[in-house]
């Protein structure tokens, strides 16, 4: 590592690098000037810190730009194949992995049933985990592995608890991480959607926007300042959670009356069979089918769904102000029947001067998911991580292979 890292200048130091590296990977081909004057850096810092990207392999001089007189600037970009990293969606039903370069882009997926209850889950889950990743090519090396899942980590002790997988207390990074042998980060599976649209997608460019996620659950990504916030104990988000109806039904949290047991598709299901719907062998994808073929029944218990959703969602405009509203989760392929009554309750509750806020809706895509949990691995190659030995165990093993890269300094 470069020397002008010492003990009392590390985090400020993380916290440059992670600004650099962000900017390089949203804005390159850049020069170190644009770099500085946009972050308000010295020059020095960033040529310091810009020079260790360089010599780890991550970072390359793309062109130089036109000359206005005097020595044309060296524009520098991301080096999306020096190194790749694996990213794994837990579902209570399935795992869905995925390996991606350093610019996130897809490279393989895999994907396999998977039941997390029994005292023998997480072994099967490390053991597909490994069946997997011994059938990755060897290059580019494998940095490590990101776990989304849905439910509350806490990065202070490194428990999980996931009421929806019905996992309490576990530390399932270091399970993981000893059955693979490689770095392995856990975070919520919404908050690491959330990390990569802020680093990559549609969130590149915006500062503080809110991921809500409707499907099984329902989820709540908060960035802020460009970060992703967790809360104390990593509790943030919880947004299912919140009360939509006094005394009402019981959700899987042991809550009654929580914003998912009117609006997440379980609660859907179970009203569709009450009205006779569906039967006890149907489900959310038949009362997808049943609204598209025009059941008025079929079609109110999504628009119910809807309004109480839009004014959940309108309801936290209200209290973040946000820039900016993505929506995503398997529940968006019912946006048909959901988006009218959504959008007519956001813009009846909103407060007036936020009423501006754009809510985005993004197409189901699952390796989104695994994507988004893969990016754990990705930003610790540039600091601020959950758990920072792990961080620079990432970055000595991207070290390692920096000389393959055939970068130009």
């Amino acid at each position: 590592m470069s020397s002008y890292r010492t003990a009392s200048s590390g985090h400020t130091r993380d916290l440059n690098r992670s600004a650099i590296f962000r900017m390089i990977v949203t804005a390159g081909p850049i020069a170190r000037t644009q770099i500085a004057k946009t972050l308000g850096l010295s020059p020095a810092t960033v040529t310091a810190v810009t020079r260790e990207l360089l010599d780890q392999g991550i970072v390359r001089v793309a062109e130089r730009a036109p000359s206005k007189g005097g020595r044309p600037a060296l524009l520098l970009e991301l080096v999306g194949g020096a190194a790749s990293a694996f990213g794994v969606k837990i579902a209570p039903d399935h795992i869905f992995g995925v390996r991606v370069d350093l610019e996130a882009q897809l490279m393989q997926h895999y994907e396999a049933p998977f039941d997390p209850s029994g005292d023998g889950a997480i072994e099967r889950l490390t053991e597909t985990l490994g069946d997997w990743i011994r059938q990755l090519p060897g290059d580019p090396p494998l940095l490590g592995v990101g776990l989304g899942v849905a439910g509350v980590f806490d990065g202070r002790t490194g428990t999980l608890d996931s009421p929806l997988l019905g996992w309490r207390g576990l530390k399932l990074a270091q399970v993981v991480q000893e059955a693979l042998g490689l770095p392995v980060f856990v975070d919520n599976d919404v908050n690491t959607l959330a990390v990569a649209e802020r680093l990559y997608g549609r969130g590149h460019d915006v500062e503080n926007f809110l991921t809500v996620t409707i499907g099984r659950g329902v989820g709540l990504g908060i960035v802020t300042g460009g970060d992703i916030y967790r809360g104390f104990g990593g509790g943030a988000g919880e947004f299912g959670h919140t009360t939509a109806v006094a005394d009402g039904a019981l959700c899987t949290c042991g809550k009654h009356g929580c914003l998912e047991t009117v609006v997440a598709d379980p609660a859907l299901i179970a009203e569709a069979r009450r009205l006779g719907l569906l039967d006890e062998q149907q489900g959310i994808e038949r009362l997808r089918e049943l609204a598209r073929e025009g059941q008025l029944q079929a079609r109110q218990i999504f628009h119910d769904a809807g309004t109480q959703l839009g004014r959940a969602v309108a309801d936290l405009v209200n209290v973040l102000g946000p820039e900016l509203v993505l929506v995503s989760g398997e529940g968006t392929q019912a946006w048909s029947y959901l988006g009218d009554a959504f959008a007519a309750a956001y813009e009846t509750n909103v407060f007036p001067p936020l009423g501006t806020v754009p809510v985005e809706v993004d197409p189901w895509d699952e390796s989104k998911w695994a994507i988004g949990a893969a990016t754990l691995v990705l930003r610790s190659t540039f600091g601020a991580p959950l758990d920072n030995d792990k961080g620079e165990s990432v970055r000595a093993r991207l070290e390692a292979v920096a000389p393959a890269a055939g970068v130009v300094a």
